[in-house]
């Protein structure tokens, strides 16, 4: 049997992003960039002023110049279209670009308005005491501070959160280029599945795999196509199989052991698919399979939902980031002491659920949930954390550290 590491690696071995496709920026949130975004203008275009105040001459400040005739005003979007001589000053707000012959703003705290016109403007303004040191370029921003036509603002990559979809509509770009959503193609397969709300027979048990796999994948930036549940029958999933062509993941759940009705081996193989392994050294989840269908990578999850889960934070999850252009999350791990006992492990390793425990002072403690069968669905929903049991630890007393993995972290 293959170690998870093992695993993990030959999954992701062959997977590749997929190609790009251009989307609107409201669109474009938690995708990744599948080419360098380069501005197409300079922010800001000309020199602007941080504050509201007076630009004027730094010379005339350092003459002992104090008391300046205004001449006229700048706003945002409506900047003065004079230049500022010797003795002058305008009245300017935030983001007003500085006029011409100006190369400083003090800010209108540091300033009194001495006369004014019959209009009520102001016709003249003295600086205080206080900022007779001003010096040019206080309160300015140059132009180009921001970003300059031709820089890479935002490489290939790069996922794409609120600021960098800020950053790239600032530097001119409606339309982003990201790779294309994987398309994830879930199958359930089993006689006695039936979905939510149906009618139960007595020995039915309702599919809540698919739909927290449905979740899940969504979460992670796929594009879902649930296939539904085939029964146990050849022909069936013969032909769910076909359907999922054209996805760029397949994912079974149920059906991949060796059973006389575990029948999704054998169909895969009749579709030509080339499976590369079925075994994994770790709980839940040792019957976990993959492989390509052309060039389709195949995921067969166990039955079990616990199960099925976990394989997915550990399998699914990092190949579905690799498709997107991500890298794939890594499963960390850190150390939190025990809040009970745990027994000596196994040959294989355990992902073990837990609670979170804190005290008054904040300090964490993890504590297992009382019963780890791998179908207690109330029981992994209660869980804050895996914890991680390497092959043949030993027991490990209240109080030890042991591995944690964070649910919050990874799902």
């Amino acid at each position: 049997m293959l170690t998870v590491d093992d695993a993990r690696a030959r999954i992701l071995a062959d997977a590749r992003p997929l190609g790009a496709e251009t989307v609107p920026l409201g669109l474009a949130r938690g995708r990744v960039l599948a080419r360098d975004v380069i501005a197409r203008r300079t922010q800001p275009p000309q020199a602007m002023s941080a504050m509201d105040g007076w630009a004027l001459r730094s010379a005339d400040l350092a003459d002992g110049h104090r008391t300046f005739r205004v001449i006229g005003e700048a706003r945002a979007g409506e900047g003065f279209g004079g230049d500022v001589g010797p003795g002058e000053a305008v009245r300017i707000f935030t983001g007003a670009p500085v006029p011409a012959g100006a190369d400083l703003v003090v800010i209108q705290e540091d300033t009194r308005v001495t006369g004014h016109h019959d209009s009520g403007a102001p016709a003249a303004v003295e600086i205080t005491g206080e900022r007779a040191d001003a010096e040019a370029g206080d309160n300015i921003r140059p132009a180009g501070i921001d970003f300059q036509t031709g820089a890479v603002g935002l490489q290939a990559g790069r996922g794409l959160e609120a600021r960098a979809i800020a950053l790239a509509a600032a530097m001119g770009h409606p339309w982003l280029p990201v790779h294309r959503r994987p398309r994830v193609a879930i199958l359930a397969t089993g006689d006695e599945l039936a979905r939510p709300g149906e009618p139960l027979g007595p020995d039915a048990i309702v599919d809540a795999v698919s739909p927290c796999l449905t979740a899940l994948f969504a979460d992670a930036g796929a594009d879902v196509v649930d296939l539904g549940i085939a029964p146990d029958a050849r022909d069936r999933i013969d032909a769910q199989i076909a359907t999922a062509r054209g996805a760029d993941l397949l994912v079974t759940i149920g059906g991949a052991s060796v059973g006389d009705h575990d029948l999704v081996h054998a169909a895969l193989l009749a579709a030509g698919a080339e499976i590369d392994f079925w075994k994994i050294a770790m709980r839940p989840g040792k019957p976990l399979m993959y492989g390509r269908l052309g060039g389709m990578p195949v995921l067969g999850l166990p039955g079990n939902p616990v199960s099925a889960y976990v394989c997915s934070l550990l399998f699914a999850l990092p190949l579905i980031d690799r498709l997107s252009g991500r890298q794939p999350r890594d499963a960390a791990s850190e150390r939190l002491p025990l809040a009970a006992p745990v027994a000596a492990n196994t040959m294989r390793q355990h992902y073990m659920r837990a609670r979170l425990l804190r005290d008054g002072d904040g300090a964490e403690t993890v504590l297992p949930v009382r019963d780890q069968d791998s179908s207690l669905l109330s029981a992994l929903a209660d869980a804050d954390a895996l914890i991680l049991r390497r092959p043949h630890a030993p027991a490990a007393e209240p109080g030890e550290l042991v591995d944690i993995l964070r649910l919050d972290r990874l799902d």
